[in-house]
């Protein structure tokens, strides 16, 4: 199967309100980098763009009247869950689920300012 080398197989694309701001709030709250240029349509907003994180990819563009706003749940592990969720609070997340330590790992949940809900755990 040939799929490019910065692609995985399965990879989450959200249809957003503000998709430069979630771009934004990625590499603030996780660290993430933009790995393709944005594609921008002529009234500005973004037609596609790409952000990485820790070699996973999240696939954005802004809503158009052809396709809606399409959120979604989103399952990341990150070194320090205490940190990360500190950090989404501070850019605008409202908390979901609170800090606790489970069989899993130390996880919580919060909903970003776009609507998207992330689950964030850290393993010991």
């Amino acid at each position: 199967m040939n799929i490019p080398a910065e692609h995985q197989t399965i990879m989450p694309y959200l249809i957003l309100q503000g998709a430069a701001k979630f771009i934004d709030f990625t590499k603030v709250v996780f660290g993430a980098s933009e790995t393709n240029t944005k594609s921008i349509r002529e009234d500005g907003s973004i037609m596609h763009a790409e952000v990485t994180l820790n070699g996973s990819t999240i696939m954005v563009t802004d809503e158009i009247t052809d396709w809606a706003k399409q959120t979604s749940h989103l399952f990341v592990y990150v070194p320090n869950a205490d940190e990360t969720y500190q950090k989404a609070l501070e850019n605008g997340a409202v908390p979901l689920m609170g800090l606790s330590d489970q069989d899993y790992g130390r996880t919580c949940g919060v909903t970003d300012p776009f609507g998207n809900v992330w689950w964030i755990t850290s393993v010991k």
